[in-house]
């Protein structure tokens, strides 16, 4: 095997490594599993879960003994970058091929799919993809399949097909759109057959198929392709006097375009949400504001995306919002009377473009906001079910914009016609897919703000929801421990269900940063847990007032300050929400050397009941926990509290959590996930009409009823 140097590509990364692909020598599948890696790491390559490669070799057939072809391929919904041998479907090839014999034609084509069950040679890997056949008809050991911008600029320009065959000297065949399935598969052997010793075919709009006798040789005829192909775009756009027709708008700096977009976000939320409670994305990657900021936005951004795997997440195409960049976005009612009618033309186009096209046996129209939001001047926001939904359709606008910056450097960029976006975005196999997708958990698309989150009670609350389905924002003041909650976070969940920042919550300016850091990460936020405290117990001769002003700060202000910020959202957002509470039985219960602890509990209770009377106008919900005694993983206990109230019922330290739960009436010690659940009960969707209550978690204090 010889070695390519990296030098040679300047536009995509060659990531070989002959020492780990010596240690996989004779293993063909852990050769297309590594190859596949390599080729997902690298965006330009593939976006996030398109495309496909595969592999054919010798295997012992299990009934037979027999040595029989078999094909490895890419199983249905997997990710090259993430992919592992367990993701790949292992299907007989003669068997494969021998389905030619029974296809009734491209009116019949999707009833193939389930024919392909009846290939599989390991009963245990992953479901057959709609593209097997596209590998499983050509003759290749080694293929890949994979969604390029720069071969799709080339593949979604007019003169696609003339462009191919002279930048390869006929090298590249080319198969016009057609939605994949079994019939691709036949044209592109129909191709090969025409143009025998060819090294790739172009997917007219959609993408390239180029292969080797060996994994190496696939990876380097692939590499080779595109790198020729983003040369010949590089070439032709550095000569351009302008992209995209040249800048229409100025873009903000970015402090002013994270502000504007901190300040809209919560708003675009909501109108997005009319049927489903949606996350946002945003970003201001120089590549959007190029297009974003151009003169040619109005023209092509109409005309969506030509790539099916960019169609099905990006949709039919974005709304361009009508604001100016020195807009006063922070006038809300200003703001919503400008842009409501865009959502509501939007939903109109949506729902002619579903009736227009429909067949009689699609399935209903989905929700017809858009997905992709464009703001001049600002950036692009992507809204979705989740986090990392929302995320991939911001990456896949952006392969969207590089194609068409791409075709319309070579000739004129082409989309898919509305009809064929409608066939895919609506095919029942992709309908099947969507209907075999687990049901949401409770908090799917809700965003909490958990304050004194990075350990006990806080992060116990943090993990419940985000457990739920809820993206979480860590916040707390001591910076080592948010740290290393974030890790904790980062590891368990993944970096799309969680952001983090330092919040002193007696600090107004520090509130409002960790609302900004919240808006930009998730779009807005539904559900405001008060949970930061400290406390502090001494006799009333030994109480400062440094103290009891420490207390009410923390305590009282802080609550009332981030519930303020908090609520500011949530009324943009227009969708309701909750504030939970985190109090304490000491608001309820008198107690020796607790004047000051005791007496701002009892206040932020009551401040509980009056925002909840002053907040059901618009739907936002606010109630309380009462904890008692949760000592594990507590700030609290690890400072003077614990020898404070020790020192009070005349025990240990030691002796403090037994004493505790011997004086409940259930005699149990509660932890911080006992607080989690409670919380869980009030904004899991069973209590959505119960708001200015009190849920004790304290094993059951009389004292501390609620009469």
């Amino acid at each position: 095997m010889s070695t390519v140097e990296v030098k040679k590509f300047k536009h995509v990364s060659y990531l070989w490594d002959e020492a780990k692909a010596a240690e996989l020598a004779g293993d063909e599948v852990a050769l297309l599993v590594y190859r596949s890696n390599l080729l997902g790491a690298d965006l330009r390559l593939t976006n996030y879960g398109g495309g496909n490669t595969s592999c054919k070799a010798m295997a012992k057939d299990p009934l037979t003994g027999k040595e029989v072809e078999v094909m490895w391929v890419k199983g249905s919904g997997g990710d090259l970058g993430t992919m592992k041998r367990n993701d790949l479907a292992a299907l007989y090839v003669d068997r494969l091929r021998a389905l030619k014999n029974i296809y009734r034609g491209i009116e019949h084509e999707d009833e193939m799919v389930e024919l392909f069950n009846h290939c599989i040679y390991d009963l245990a890997s992953k479901a057959p993809s709609i593209d097997t056949p596209l590998h499983g008809f050509l003759p290749f050991k080694h293929i890949d399949h994979l969604h390029p911008d720069a071969a799709i600029a080339i593949a979604a320009a007019k003169d696609g097909e003339k462009i191919s065959k002279e930048l390869f000297g006929g090298t590249i065949g080319w198969v016009k759109w057609q939605k994949p399935g079994f019939d691709l598969g036949l044209q592109l052997k129909k191709c090969l057959d025409e143009n025998p010793g060819i090294r790739g075919i172009m997917l007219g709009s959609h993408g390239l198929f180029t292969w080797g006798d060996t994994a190496y040789e696939s990876y380097i005829n692939t590499l080779e392709v595109i790198e020729r192909c983003a040369e010949y775009l590089q070439e032709k756009i550095s000569k351009q006097p302008v992209v995209f027709g040249g800048a229409r708008v100025k873009s903000l700096p970015a402090e002013g375009r994270n502000r504007m977009a901190a300040s809209l976000a919560p708003v675009l939320r909501g109108l997005c949400s009319s049927q489903t409670k949606m996350i946002g994305h945003f970003t201001d990657d120089e590549r959007v504001l190029e297009y974003i900021n151009s003169n040619d936005l109005d023209r092509l951004a109409p005309l969506g995306t030509s790539c099916p795997d960019h169609f099905l997440r990006t949709k039919i195409s974005p709304l361009v919002l009508n604001l100016a960049t020195d807009e006063d976005v922070s006038d809300v009612k200003v703001v919503k009377e400008k842009i409501s009618p865009l959502f509501d033309a939007y939903r109109t186009m949506y729902a002619d473009y579903y009736n227009t096209c429909k067949h009689s046996n699609s399935p209903a129209m989905r929700d017809p906001n858009p997905v992709v939001i464009l703001y001049p001047g600002v950036g692009m926001f992507t809204f979705a079910k989740d986090k990392q939904t929302a995320r991939v359709a911001a990456e896949f606008y952006i392969n969207a914009i590089n194609v068409m910056k791409g075709a319309e450097a070579i000739s004129e960029y082409t989309s898919l016609p509305r009809q064929e976006a409608f066939n895919i975005e609506y095919w029942l196999l992709e309908e099947a897919k969507l209907q075999r997708m687990p049901k949401p958990k409770p908090l799917s698309g809700r965003i909490a703000l958990i304050t004194g989150s990075a350990g006990g009670i806080g992060k116990a609350i943090a993990k419940k929801f985000a457990d739920e389905g809820a993206c979480v924002i860590l916040s707390d003041n001591n910076a080592e421990r948010l740290e290393e909650a974030k890790a904790e976070f980062n590891k368990q969940y993944g970096k799309d269900v969680y952001t983090g920042d330092i919040l002193d919550v007696t600090n107004a300016s520090a509130i409002q940063q960790t609302i900004t850091t919240a808006v930009l990460a998730f779009g807005g936020i539904d559900i405001v847990v008060n949970n930061a405290g400290l406390s502090i117990s001494k006799p009333i001769e030994e109480h400062t007032e440094k103290d009891w002003d420490l207390l009410y700060d923390v305590l009282v202000k802080g609550q009332f300050l981030v519930t303020q910020s908090g609520v500011e959202v949530m009324r943009k957002q227009n969708m309701g929400g909750d504030v939970l509470n985190i109090v304490s039985k000491n608001a309820l219960v008198s107690g020796p050397n607790n004047a000051g602890y005791g007496s701002a509990k009892a206040a932020q209770l009551h401040l509980s009941r009056l925002n909840a009377a002053e907040l059901g106008k618009d739907k936002i919900r606010v109630n309380v926990v009462n904890p008692d005694a949760v000592i594990s993983g507590s700030n609290i206990w690890s400072g003077g509290w614990a020898e404070g109230r020790a020192k009070a019922y005349g025990i240990t330290v030691e002796e403090l959590p037994a004493y505790y739960a011997n004086r409940t009436l259930l005699n149990e010690i509660i932890s911080p996930e006992d607080i989690a659940n409670a919380c869980f009960a009030f904004v899991g969707g069973l209590l959505n009409k119960s708001t200015g209550n009190v849920l004790n978690v304290d094993g059951g204090v009389a004292a501390g009823f609620v009469r």
